[in-house]
């Protein structure tokens, strides 16, 4: 995280595009908030956009604007984010999301900083910089075609990668520290004392949701506390390792040797093809980790898909092409 820092200061002093790494929960949107507050840009916006978030044609319209009449529904001139962000810093989150038809036009963007917008002929002038996130190997989606080349080159002048919080657990006691400073005055409370156990119970979790994930428990304690310690007993049963599994489901320990049968039970299959052993395998797999999560999650879906690092509109598909939802609703 030094190494984070340190670089983040150096570049925050230039105009290059910065492309942020790392696991949803990191903090990729702090450090590219950091690198334009301690740019020449700071006095300029600093624009958000969730590329996950939107279909293809809403993205397009949302980053480049449009001109009424455009579209159905198109009943103004809209301006589009990378407008909003002109003299400052637009962050454009999820850039793994896009697909090849708007990469053509953000490398453009890049390239000669100009775009027309949605349903316009005019070429529109724009000064800002371009921070890019990704929570997936960007390079692995340029091999599958999925990501354009010189785009990525593009993006990747300065990366930056955020190393996940179970590989700084050192850091754990300052952040709880913080957030603990943060949500006491935010709800007014006085939640100071720190156990030796229930720090040792949250340096010991895993974190899948990363910082956020630690954010979010830390603010739960401090609503759900009755007096002026941070008790284990306010830590939700997942982080103390408590949760149970739903019936029929696997321990996560149990997923490689779920792994191991299903490749034995494939060898012992005359005839059986390679590419359908290997669907079925990850198939296979992908519902247990899926179940897994659910249930750790409570079934709340939008915290299951942090956890996976996907979008939640993909981990609903996945709960229905495996038929996890109509699992859901035989046990209620």
């Amino acid at each position: 995280m030094e190494a984070v820092y340190q670089t983040t200061r150096q570049v925050a002093r230039s105009n290059a595009s910065v492309l942020l790494l790392g696991e949803t929960g990191t903090g990729k949107e702090l450090i590219a908030k950091a690198v334009h507050q301690l740019s020449p840009r700071a006095s300029g916006p600093f624009v958000r956009v969730n590329c996950g978030a939107l279909s293809e044609g809403l993205l397009e319209s949302e980053l480049f604007g449009h001109v009424r009449g455009a579209f159905t529904g198109a009943v103004n001139n809209r301006t589009g984010r990378f407008e909003a962000a002109h003299t400052g810093t637009i962050f454009l989150d999820e850039i793994n999301s896009t697909t090849l038809h708007l990469q053509v036009k953000l490398l453009r963007v890049l390239q000669e900083r100009e775009f027309e917008r949605v349903g316009d002929t005019k070429t529109v002038q724009v000064d800002s910089r371009v921070i890019a996130a990704s929570n997936h190997n960007l390079m692995e989606l340029v091999d599958e075609g999925r990501f354009r080349e010189d785009l990525y080159y593009r993006l990747n002048v300065v990366p930056i990668e955020l190393p996940p919080l179970r590989e700084r657990r050192e850091d754990i006691h300052e952040l709880v520290a913080f957030f603990l400073n943060h949500y006491n005055e935010q709800y007014d409370r006085y939640v100071v004392h720190l156990p030796p156990a229930t720090l040792e119970v949250l340096e010991a979790y895993h974190w899948p949701g990363n910082v956020r994930e630690l954010q979010n428990v830390i603010e739960r304690a401090i609503v759900m506390a009755l007096g002026d310690e941070l008790a284990v007993e306010l830590l939700p049963n997942a982080v103390r390792g408590l949760d149970k599994p739903r019936t029929g489901s696997r321990q996560p320990a149990d997923l490689e040797s779920l792994a191991h049968d299903l490749v034995a039970e494939g060898l012992n299959s005359a005839g059986a093809q390679e590419d359908a052993l290997h669907t079925k395998i990850v198939n296979r797999v992908e519902r247990e980790l899926i179940a897994q999560v659910m249930a750790a999650c409570d079934d709340v879906q939008t915290r299951a898909a942090t956890r996976l690092g996907i979008n939640r509109n993909t981990l609903h598909k996945k709960l229905k092409e495996y038929g996890l939802d109509e699992a859901k609703e035989n046990n209620q």
